[in-house]
């Protein structure tokens, strides 16, 4: 069984200000995943005004966008979306861990939430299928962030 988010978390948006960082490579795969990510900050209540997003060329510039959009303290989460399709070459390896590695380094450091929304697939099938319908890996990604800036919210009120 896959994972899946369980009742009891706290996906409250309302006054929250979310950035959303999307690679242009893989376009399509991405921008299905940003609209979905965006119905479902709506759907939580975040408005419209206090959601931003940018492009960056790909998924290895994903982290230095996101670190510097944390940095400007502007922003409870951040979301960074991108998609990564394995070739014929170890390209995949070094993006993928490139941009996960950054991912996490620019959230411990900013203390910023930052949804990991990086699709690593084997095929161009995988990619569509995590990016259409119930599988919409956006729409885990928004609830993550979510999550999150609700938890660190929580820690820092006392618990």
């Amino acid at each position: 069984m896959q994972g899946s988010y369980t009742s009891g978390a706290d996906y409250s948006g309302r006054g929250l200000r979310i950035g959303i960082v999307s690679a242009r490579f893989n376009g399509e795969i991405v921008e299905a995943m940003g609209a979905c990510a965006q119905a479902t900050l709506l759907e939580h209540h975040v408005a419209e005004s206090d959601v931003t997003c940018i492009h960056v060329p790909g998924a290895f510039e994903l982290p230095l966008a996101c670190k510097a959009m944390a940095a400007t303290g502007e922003y409870d989460g951040i979301i960074a979306l991108g998609c990564v399709i394995r070739g014929d070459t170890p390209h995949f390896d070094y993006v993928c861990q490139g941009c996960t590695s950054g991912l996490q380094e620019a959230s411990l450091q900013s203390g910023v939430p930052i949804a990991f929304g990086l699709l690593t697939t084997d095929t161009l099938e995988q990619a569509v299928q995590r990016s259409t319908g119930d599988s919409n890996k956006g729409r885990d990604a928004a609830l993550c962030v979510l999550e999150m800036v609700n938890v660190l919210k929580s820690i820092q009120a006392g618990g």
